[in-house]
């Protein structure tokens, strides 16, 4: 593993490269995308595990805000992941040097990242892998969201964030809660984006989900141009890569794979 720094838009990111002696010439990346209240970290191993498995460099990272990369304050604008997508990522790839097509591997928001990625860039897109990501905001996401605020003011699940984020784990919580929470958060949509998104996508949702219906697999079936691969795990919650682990990363390898030949 490779660790970095880099500027990007200004703020200073965390970023790893794994499995970098595979990158080579008409290799593409696999980019991770972590959740709204994730990092690198919280990713495990599995990034890891895939990228070898695959025979793929990848590349993991914090978002500005998130993990060891630098402090956010303030609430997220509703467009925060559409400018993740069009303004930061496509910065970091020329920075870290991925000039090849990239896989995103998105979780929760990361997933929703990886689709709008794939809308603004479809060039640069070989694939899509979303993870419970949304594509409209529901009332399971919000009660979901009031829910998850309840919990951190009992002040055991922020004391389980600040072992990621240390000082920082007020601003980022409150930021990402606070549009969630906010009257936009009812109207929020990527749904426009969506015929945009030509790669083939694999998007994976588990049926106990508390942020998010099947809805959101419906929608991304009837929108995006590209041919869709949905899976909705049966008994499996917000993070089938937790909570089915090898389900799922048999899912993706192999959606990797096929996308390959």
């Amino acid at each position: 593993m490779q660790e970095y720094y880099p500027v990007i838009g200004g703020r200073q990111l965390y970023s790893q490269i794994l499995n970098g002696q595979s990158a080579a010439p008409g290799i593409p990346w696999l980019v991770f995308l972590h959740e709204g209240l994730g990092c690198t970290l919280q990713w495990r191993d599995f990034p890891l595990r895939l990228s070898e498995a695959c025979g793929m460099p990848a590349l993991v990272y914090d978002r500005w805000g998130y993990g060891k990369s630098e402090r956010k304050t303030g609430i997220n604008p509703p467009d925060y992941m559409h400018s993740e997508a069009r303004d930061f990522l496509p910065e970091l790839l020329e920075n870290m040097g991925v000039q090849e097509k990239i896989i995103p591997v998105g979780h929760s928001d990361g997933g929703t990242i990886a689709l709008l990625f794939a809308s603004f860039f479809p060039d640069k897109t070989l694939a899509v892998i979303s993870e419970s990501d949304h594509v409209i905001g529901e009332a399971i996401t919000l009660q979901g969201v009031r829910s998850l605020t309840a919990l951190y003011g009992k002040g055991k699940l922020r004391q389980l964030l600040a072992q990621y984020y240390g000082s920082k784990v007020d601003d980022l919580f409150h930021g990402w809660t606070g549009l969630w929470l906010s009257q936009q958060a009812g109207e929020w949509s990527i749904v426009e984006r969506l015929p945009a998104v030509k790669a083939p996508l694999l998007a994976i949702q588990g049926s106990t989900d508390q942020y998010g219906s099947v809805e959101q697999l419906v929608l991304k079936l009837r929108h995006c141009s590209g041919p869709v691969q949905i899976n909705h795990l049966q008994d499996c919650g917000h993070i089938p890569h937790h909570e089915a682990p090898e389900k799922v990363f048999l899912l993706m390898k192999d959606f990797i794979m096929h996308t390959l030949k």
